[in-house]
């Protein structure tokens, strides 16, 4: 069966804050306003460009405790307090800060392995490995993903005439179906909210790929199956004279 990126449910998913960015990969350039669409789905502010470049980290929907949901909610609700006190919207730095200071807090959860890690079930991993790769160079060009217990990372570029928020839901709603099946169950499989960060540069585009190649070390898990990396047979290296191909022109 084809993943299938119509707009249906993702399995009664509920909202929370960001999947989380890695510091490595955060921190770089800002796009500028008119080369991208700005899009809020409530949470998280979500920049797009066309044909552009992005790291995506979505999760489990028990991939968290309340208690971190809570903290990063309280964090991000002050942010906005003090800017709607002043009558203001908020400014590119508590923009910026806003998608990054919950990042520490989330990768820790993330990486030790928090909630049920369905993930870990090889069938599951294989039907979300076998998703993502599905579409490569038809609606996306994938430079790196990795299945994680917990959550899943993608550095991907997108191809013409096809959206950010298309790609992922796609990815998710096919995914979060083929799963519950699989565990014989309903309700939330995959968090509501993800994370994207639109990666603007050559640095950017190796910070990310080396995150995600690296991920499954970072957290001990060995031997670990459900990663990969564009062209190498080693995911932990990449040659830096491919790196402005993968961008593409800008």
């Amino acid at each position: 069966m084809k993943p299938d990126p119509s707009p249906t449910a993702e399995s009664n998913a509920t909202p929370d804050g960001s999947a989380g960015v890695p510091p490595a990969v955060a921190g770089a350039s800002r796009p500028r306003f008119g080369e991208v669409t700005i899009r809020d789905r409530g949470r998280l502010p979500h920049w797009e460009k066309e044909s552009a470049t992005y790291f995506i980290t979505f999760r489990l929907a028990d991939s968290l405790p309340k208690s971190v949901l809570d903290q990063i909610e309280s964090e991000r609700e002050s942010i906005v307090k003090t800017a709607n006190q002043l009558h203001r919207p908020l400014s590119p730095d508590e923009r910026r800060k806003v998608q990054s200071l919950s990042s520490p807090i989330i990768e820790k959860y993330l990486d030790s392995g928090a909630g049920a890690c369905d993930l870990k079930n090889p069938a599951i991993a294989e039907e979300v490995a076998n998703t993502l790769r599905h579409f490569d160079n038809q609606r996306y060009r994938l430079f790196a993903w990795c299945v994680m217990p917990n959550h899943v990372h993608v550095v991907v570029r997108l191809l013409p005439g096809h959206t950010l928020a298309e790609v992922v839901h796609s990815w998710k709603s096919f995914t979060a179906k083929r799963a519950n099946e699989a565990l014989g169950r309903q309700g939330s499989f995959w968090q509501r909210e993800y994370y994207d960060h639109l990666v603007r540069n050559e640095g950017e585009l190796e910070r990310s790929i080396h995150y995600v190649a690296e991920n499954p070390q970072k957290a001990n898990l060995r031997d670990w199956r459900w990663v990969w990396v564009c062209g190498q047979g080693a995911p932990k290296y990449v040659h830096p004279t491919r790196t402005r191909d993968r961008l593409g022109a800008r």
